[in-house]
């Protein structure tokens, strides 16, 4: 008998990422309900729902409380979860031993493929010197010459989680000196990895190009602050495709203003998007875009089609590759 299944979240969403051919794909494989609920309508569909076994989801999956979960889903062994961090509402789901998987591993491809791009540019000065060209040409070659290029440049990893792995694995084809910062990276992984540990006011005081990818959590909120920013080198680059919230925005804005040739490259922002009256967007040695580093509708289909495999094995009840565990959130993204 198929195990019963439902859409929850925002249809719209749904639609987006379970793209026609792997809703049908679903449908062969598990008894689907025909409607996508959302938070706000569960207590009309409360009947299905209260026998359902499997939920898929992906952005816009409603934060539940643990007795919402028993009083609404009270049959539920596993939510599929097609997108990247499950922070914002997983652990009431794991303290009812419901299993959690992520498509993280998904999402975190365009996020490393988008990080590896900036890097490389950033090491060639692209950022300033592109602003300069049309206006003042022979500033910009001089501008672009005070950077390293890719080789031997020194680039700093802030988190060595799925996303920054994967960013060094893109990076290896360059001959770049790799330093990270993680806490909880085993010395023999990193060796592994051939990078270098190194602390926050190391990679700040001698990276090139610096990129943030620490996991959001209430530890990491603030930790990049004024003890950091002051340090950056006079040519360096700062990138965060991360979080907004990690970074000590005023304390940012200060080593810029301080020093024009340093370049923030801001994919994120507390709050997002920027506000008006943000210093931000008076500098121009601010590149800011919105939020557009992780996967873009064609790209979000890979996430649904890694649910899918995942719900595959999980019928055939072999291990799952991509289960998150409350160990886990402690320390990814």
């Amino acid at each position: 008998m198929k195990k019963r299944a439902v859409f929850l979240g925002d249809p719209q969403r749904v639609r987006n990422v379970y793209q026609p051919h792997l809703r049908q794909e679903l449908q062969t494989l598990a008894d689907m309900y025909p409607e996508i609920v959302n938070k706000d309508r569960m207590q009309q569909h409360a009947p299905f729902l209260q026998t359902a076994e499997i939920i898929f989801s992906t952005w816009g999956m409603p934060a539940l409380t643990e007795e919402e979960i028993k009083r609404f889903f009270p049959n539920l062994r596993a939510l599929f979860y097609a997108a990247g961090s499950v922070q914002n509402f997983a652990k009431p789901f794991l303290y009812n031993n419901v299993i959690v998987v992520s498509a993280w591993a998904a999402n975190a491809v365009p996020v490393a493929e988008y990080t590896a791009a900036q890097i490389v540019l950033a090491n060639k000065g692209f950022y300033q010197s592109a602003l300069l060209c049309k206006e003042r040409r022979n500033e910009a070659v001089q501008h672009a010459r005070a950077f390293p290029g890719n080789y031997n440049a020194k680039v700093g990893i802030l988190g060595a989680g799925m996303i920054g792995k994967k960013v060094i694995e893109l990076l290896k084809p360059y001959q770049l000196d790799i330093y990270v910062f993680d806490p909880f990276l085993p010395d023999a992984a990193a060796e592994q990895m051939q990078v270098k540990k190194a602390g926050l006011v190391d990679i700040f005081s001698q990276c090139h190009t610096i990129s943030n990818h620490l996991a959001n959590l209430p530890a990491t909120v603030g930790l990049v602050n004024k003890e950091h920013f002051s340090r950056m080198l006079p040519y360096a680059t700062l990138i965060n495709t991360g979080r907004g919230r990690q970074f000590v925005e005023r304390d940012l804005v200060e080593a810029l203003r301080a020093v024009p040739t340093r370049t923030a490259v801001l994919d994120v922002t507390y709050p997002e998007p920027v506000p008006e009256d943000s210093e931000l967007l008076q500098l121009d040695n601010v590149i800011l875009t919105p939020h557009i580093a992780g996967s873009n509708p064609v790209e979000a289909a890979r996430m649904a089609g890694y649910v899918v495999d995942e719900f595959r094995r999980y019928l055939r009840e072999e291990a799952l590759q991509y289960q998150v565990s409350l160990k886990m959130l402690e320390t990814m993204a």
